[in-house]
């Protein structure tokens, strides 16, 4: 699969391209810069705007065979000249413009207030230009200020909005490359979100695979699903980070067709690693006593919501349910290691609740509190 490449990386050949128009006076149409990956990337120059105290130009973000939302955006670098300082000696300044986000909330890569154009990117941008300054022997100062037009309406289809983000994208990328795998930027993300909770003051927090029941959990709860961390498939990832960065609770919400796959121990819920859901619920059924004709049928269903009715209908859902939640509770208090108190909470949308933890509620109310 073709890998692609960061809006950092984007960034960074356009503020070098741009730096050098400014310094030269010549047009340029291509240029390389070695990424932190170390893979060279040979970027094209488009949108070229040259004036006597400035250069515009963008690099298109391609992203590969990566399902990036922002592959075709223009991200575009401004240099222009600074006043020198006293010293005499070369200063860089970056900022971001029309399209790119600021940060609006502690926790994130930025400090509040600046723009999010990230540690990495920031740096690989300095690096270039520096390059450029020196090979033109230029001493003085320089601003670059990257924008991105599409970047408020991309905006919306990111994370940016929930980690309070506001008025476009971000610039990001470790490696300087977009691999064609999207785990472990979800992973990322998670992180990201799990930190920004920490640098709230949060002591436990929420977290559920996605939005499924949301309208359950706020009409009986009070709670907003969209305010807890999204892990999707991640369980375990998301116990191991909330440990490491020293969160005393974790409440897990969800769906019984998600959750169910935990009480067979399974810490990446996703289809690819594995189903079983028909398997454990038959298992389940068994053990609280449900007729073999019920069994079958629960192994014949293609949903769980449709097997949870033939458990119903022998009058053995909340026995069942429980011996769920009590192998749930077993593999992700053994997954937190004794570190972190774990809570989990399991709903459907025919039956609502089926199951919680002895101390989700409890978990639940410290939750909202830190919401308010």
């Amino acid at each position: 699969m073709r890998f692609g490449f960061t809006t950092g990386s984007c960034a960074a050949a356009g503020a070098k391209a741009a730096a050098y128009m400014l310094l030269t006076g010549r047009i340029k149409r291509g240029i390389k810069i070695e990424t932190p990956k170390g893979i060279v990337f040979d970027a094209e120059i488009v949108d070229i705007v040259r004036a006597e105290n400035s250069v515009s130009c963008a690099v298109i973000k391609d992203g590969g065979d990566d399902p990036d939302i922002t592959t075709g955006a223009h991200i575009v670098s401004t240099v222009s000249f600074l006043p020198e300082n006293k010293d005499k000696k070369l200063y860089i300044e970056i900022k971001g413009g029309k399209g790119v986000g600021t940060v609006t909330k502690p926790g994130l890569d930025q400090p509040v207030g600046n723009a999010a154009i990230n540690r990495v990117p920031r740096e690989m941008i300095e690096r270039e230009v520096a390059e450029v300054c020196n090979i033109c022997d230029y001493n003085g100062g320089i601003l670059v200020e990257v924008s991105v037009p599409e970047g408020e309406q991309l905006a919306q289809k990111t994370f940016n909005p929930r980690l309070g983000i506001t008025g476009g994208i971000s610039i990001l990328g470790t490696s300087g490359i977009v691999e064609p795998m999207s785990s472990q930027a979800l992973i990322d993300t998670i992180r990201v979100e799990l930190n920004q909770k920490k640098a709230l003051g949060f002591t436990s927090v929420a977290v559920t695979p996605g939005n499924y029941g949301q309208d359950f959990m706020k009409q009986t709860y009070g709670y907003d699903l969209d305010k807890s961390v999204k892990c999707s498939n991640f369980i375990g990832n998301t116990i191991d980070m909330a440990v490491e960065l020293g969160f005393k609770g974790i409440l897990l919400t969800g769906h019984i067709g998600k959750l169910v796959k935990i009480s067979g121990g399974m810490m990446n819920t996703h289809s690819k690693e594995g189903d079983c859901r028909m398997e454990l619920l038959a298992a389940a059924a068994v053990k609280v006593g449900c007729s073999l004709d019920a069994v079958k049928s629960v192994l014949d269903c293609v949903t769980t919501e449709e097997a949870l009715v033939h458990i119903k209908n022998e009058g053995r859902l909340e026995a069942s349910m429980n011996y769920i939640m009590e192998k749930v509770m077993f593999f992700l208090d053994k997954r937190g290691g004794g570190k972190i108190e774990t809570a989990c909470m399991i709903y459907c949308n025919q039956f609502g609740l089926l199951a919680e933890s002895a101390n989700a509620k409890a978990m639940l109310e410290q939750c909202k509190k830190g919401e308010n």
